[in-house]
């Protein structure tokens, strides 16, 4: 989940000036159920799919990869079980009078930031908020326009540079933090001299690769940065790189795919040192490709929360939510993650009687904690603090005996390295690579 620029900033700012319907905000104090002030989003009918006809309906849109992009095989767990949690929701009474839909305005970004400004101009004159916009650099494309029309968003993504952005309501260890972790962590583990990044370019790949970078100086080890493109048949020059300059380490950052190409061409060429992979590098199904033994054997990998099977409450009521047909995907996980804040902030502008779009920004910006249900720890969701309540936490998981399915063994709880635990967060860390 990747920056590629500021290509379409010109032209989503020109768009953001024709506004759509109900975006003026000039029925913002009509009341909905119980007096609560409403604008664009929320109709007193109900959801097209509610079993709950004496309630209106708030709307939800979800921008997400779903067919083509690199990030498919984890953007539709992550979208079905955004879905599951709403229907959860609306079982459970809704919110103030309120069934949520975050089914009529779901759309396909391709991963390409002009198609997901494409569709959420379709789709915005519409919802009240976004339940997912995922990808760094589709979110980036879209985020001047949120911020006029004061929509906040879910991301499925974790850059460093949302913590500077009111309109999103992220979750877990950004890239930065997770990468100094994972340098934290390698330190005495393997005791590495010299740390090299592998990433795809922007604040996907170049958030992780930063923190990494301030780790490795922070510990005295040598660093070296290495781009490379999204692609199975572009890993060669990273391969080329990794088998002549032999790193004690390699901290690597692209999708799944580009993933096992990396690490089982240089494992093939005879390299023997330790990968470490930032989160949407990994799926579990590199298990079962021609890569497995290589990951079994070099790999680990890092994540923001625990995996589909985890012994929570979050995690039980995902898994009922979902039913016993699917296939393990922390997609599903990631996806249910993601939801809490956005509760959170529905139930506070609810409490505050304002569920105009505005009304949610600030519900937002005043959340000192969220319920997560045990899915993260305690201090989690604390966007009331700005850039100083961040989460810092990551975990180290191990394919070693993994089997194809979601539960690679775990081998490092809920940790913050003294990199990421020191670092004062002034600016994307990107910015700083």
């Amino acid at each position: 989940m990747k920056r590629l620029g500021a290509l379409t900033l010109a032209a989503v700012l020109a768009v953001g000036l024709t506004a759509c319907r109900g975006e003026d905000n000039s029925d913002a104090q009509n009341a909905g159920a119980g007096g609560v002030k409403t604008d664009t989003g929320i109709t007193k009918e109900p959801c097209p799919k509610s079993e709950h006809k004496d309630r209106g309906c708030i709307y939800l849109g979800i921008i997400s990869d779903l067919t083509v992009g690199p990030f498919h095989a984890l953007a539709v767990p992550i979208t079905e079980s955004q879905k599951a949690f709403w229907k959860r929701v609306n079982a459970q009474g809704g919110i103030g009078g309120y069934d949520v839909d975050a089914e009529t305005y779901v759309r396909d970004n391709k991963y390409n930031p002009q198609t997901h400004n494409e569709v959420y101009q379709e789709i915005k004159g519409k919802i009240l908020a976004l339940a997912q916009s995922l990808g760094s650099p589709t979110t980036a494309a879209i985020l001047p326009d949120m911020k006029q029309n004061n929509v906040l968003a879910a991301p499925a993504a974790w850059t460093s540079a949302y913590a500077f952005e009111d309109n999103i309501l992220e979750s877990g260890a950004n890239y930065c933090f997770e990468s100094m972790n994972a340098v934290d962590y390698a330190k005495d583990a393997f005791k590495p001299k010299t740390v090299m990044a592998v990433h795809l370019a922007g604040d996907y790949g170049d958030d992780a690769a930063a923190g990494a970078k301030i780790a490795a100086e922070k510990n005295g080890m040598t660093f070296i940065d290495v781009k490379t493109d999204s692609g199975t048949d572009k890993q060669a020059g990273a391969v080329t790189a990794i088998v002549t300059q032999k790193p004690d380490l390699v901290i690597i950052t692209t999708g799944p795919a580009d993933t096992a190409a990396v690490v089982g061409g240089a494992a093939q060429r005879g390299f023997t040192g330790k990968f470490i992979g930032t989160s949407p590098s990994w799926n579990p199904g590199l298990l079962q490709s021609p890569a497995a033994p290589a990951l079994k054997a070099l790999y680990l990998q890092t994540g923001p929360w625990k995996t589909f099977s985890s012994d929570t409450p979050g995690h039980k009521a995902m898994r009922e939510a979902l039913g016993s047909s699917v296939t393990p995907n922390d997609g599903y996980t990631s996806g249910w993650v993601w939801s809490y804040p956005l509760l959170a902030a529905l139930k506070k502008a609810q409490a505050d009687g304002d569920l105009t779009r505005a009304g949610l920004v600030k519900a937002a910006k005043s959340l000192t904690k969220v319920d997560y249900e045990g899915m993260l720890p305690d201090g989690a969701g604390n966007f009331a603090a700005g850039v100083d309540g961040q989460f810092r936490q990551s975990l180290v998981y191990s394919p070693a005996t993994g089997n194809g399915t979601t539960d690679v063994p775990l081998v490092k709880d809920y940790f913050v390295g003294p990199t990421a635990k020191d670092y004062k967060l002034d600016k994307p860390c990107y910015e700083k690579l």
